[in-house]
C-alpha cells in the first residue's frame, strides 16, 4: 500500500535539528522523498508499523507533527504531479 508520511519538526534548538535528521534518515529507508519533509512509501502492514514506531520514538509530541496518509493499493488515480522533480511509481522496477 502507498503511504504518504509527512512531518514538521521544530528546529529552534539543536535537539530539534537532530530529530529532523533522524526522521529524514528513517523515512528515506522506506520510500522516496517528494518534498523536504514528505515521503511516498510503498509499505506492507509490518513495515508501516515499524516505520511508525521508529518515528514516534524520534519526534517530540509537544513540539513536532507527524502524519500518515494511507492511500492504499489503488493510489495511482489519487496522485497528480506537476512541475519539477521527476517521480517514480513505487511499483516500478528500480536499479541501484
Amino acid at each position: 500500500m502507498l503511504v504518504l508520511i509527512t512531518y514538521d519538526v521544530n528546529t529552534e534548538d539543536k535537539a530539534g535539528k537532530t530529530r529532523l535528521r533522524k526522521a529524514a534518515k528513517i523515512c528515506v529507508n522506506y520510500g522516496q522523498r517528494v518534498q523536504n519533509s514528505v515521503f511516498e512509501c510503498s509499505l506492507d502492514p509490518v513495515q508501516l508499523s515499524t516505520v511508525k514506531n521508529a518515528l514516534l520514538k524520534v519526534i517530540d509530541k509537544e513540539k513536532d507533527s507527524l502524519r500518515f496518509y494511507n492511500l492504499g493499493n489503488n493510489y495511482k488515480n489519487k496522485i497528480e504531479h506537476y512541475g519539477a522533480k521527476d517521480t517514480y511509481l513505487p511499483d516500478d522496477v528500480m536499479i541501484f
